[in-house]
């Protein structure tokens, strides 16, 4: 077996990488520090089509697998981590259209999500259902007398990308809880129809918000329902681009490591390079094989979901080791960097407030490691 990626992705990787060392990188800092949305990045990625990476070419897109996505998100979250997930999770709305979406919706959404001239987030998650999704107590009833329209009523919080989307893919119980999991739907809602409620001081991610956000009595068209009725939660579950929470840990694992191995081979104490102590070079050692792990379980587990073979063993065995990998690394950077590294004159402590959000986002490791222990024991 080969551990290599083809010409393709290679090519891929090589042009993210340029653009996000150029173009990404040297903004970075004032991005996080302003706590700045990282608008003129993402409209040039959209130019590029890199924001509909996964769609199909006849809707704009390049057409590219998840193992392109998870290439794609280590690259930019290597150079800031928001970029990535901003990107990632407008790809996760676009792909949930496209995979359930009427052909009315995709013809009219898909093309502008691709150029990243429509911008997607997410609605999902609520007070009480973070890591119980279930539990969401949005719903919407027939709005009766006017077609099929439908009210919707109650709130979402971490809504990644709301400040600068257009439209909410949100989900709301339809049916009655004795029949979840199916008891759920999907529309997708103008973001001019939700009221922001909280916009959270966070401790990373600082330049791509998250709010909460409510809905009151708001009445959607019917045509606006994303894939069949009370059947939206069954169908996330068939998509795979959760793959990009590991994928950005990967980024951000890299990231730390690369400032590390510049730092350490540069700085000199005692009369000789740092990195020339041996308790210095096992640890940086130790960074890399946490980096090289975790790539090559997100890859994995990219290619198997593009086989169209369950990966949920190998997404949640990535998710773990991955996320935990950047928290690590990002704090053995820091360490490692001295004092200096506890200040926003380097990158490092930017990585660390980054890498912390991502044992918890996607659904905090703790719940990965019950489905993963539920794959290894055959539950």
């Amino acid at each position: 077996m080969r551990f290599e990626l083809t010409d393709a992705q290679c090519d891929l990787r090589d042009e993210l990488r340029e653009y996000a060392r150029s173009e990404v990188v040297p903004r970075a800092g004032a991005l996080d520090r302003n706590e700045e949305y990282p608008e003129e990045i993402l409209a040039d990625l959209g130019e590029r089509r890199f924001t509909g990476l996964t769609l199909p070419e006849k809707y704009g897109g390049r057409g590219a697998g998840l193992v392109e996505l998870v290439i794609a998100i280590e690259e930019l979250a290597a150079a800031m981590m928001p970029v990535a997930s901003a990107l990632a999770l407008h790809l996760g709305v676009a792909t949930v259209v496209e995979r359930f979406g009427s052909e009315r919706l995709k013809a009219e959404y898909l093309p502008a999500m691709a150029r990243f001239e429509t911008v997607g987030a997410l609605g999902l998650s609520e007070d009480h259902a973070g890591s119980d999704k279930l539990a969401m107590e949005t719903r919407a009833e027939r709005a009766g007398g006017r077609g099929d329209d439908w009210i919707l009523n109650g709130h979402k919080r971490w809504v990644t990308n709301f400040f600068d989307a257009d439209t909410v893919l949100t989900y709301a119980k339809t049916g009655p809880e004795s029949d979840a999991p199916h008891n759920v739907s999907a529309f997708l809602i103008p973001t001019d129809e939700f009221a922001v409620e909280t916009v959270w001081e966070t401790l990373g991610a600082r330049s791509v918000k998250s709010p909460k956000v409510s809905l009151s009595d708001v009445r959607v068209p019917a045509e606006r329902l994303v894939g069949e009725e009370d059947e939206a939660y069954v169908e996330r579950g068939r998509i795979n681009t959760g793959v990009n929470v590991p994928a950005r840990a990967v980024g951000i694992a890299r990231a730390a490591l690369d400032d590390t191995v510049a730092h350490v081979s540069g700085r000199e104490q005692f009369g000789q390079s740092i990195g020339d102590f041996q308790g210095i070079r096992w640890r940086v050692g130790e960074m890399a094989t946490r980096t090289d792990t975790a790539r090559l379980l997100t890859l994995r587990a990219a290619d198997r979901a593009d086989r169209g073979e369950d990966a949920s063993r190998e997404s949640s065995m990535a998710k773990i080791q991955a996320t935990e990998a950047a928290v690590t690394n990002t704090n053995e950077a820091l360490q490692l960097h001295g004092g200096i590294g506890y200040t926003a004159e380097r990158d490092v402590e930017r990585y660390l407030r980054d890498a912390r959000l991502l044992t918890i986002a996607g659904g905090p490791n703790e719940l990965h490691r019950n489905t993963l222990a539920d794959a290894v024991l055959g539950e």
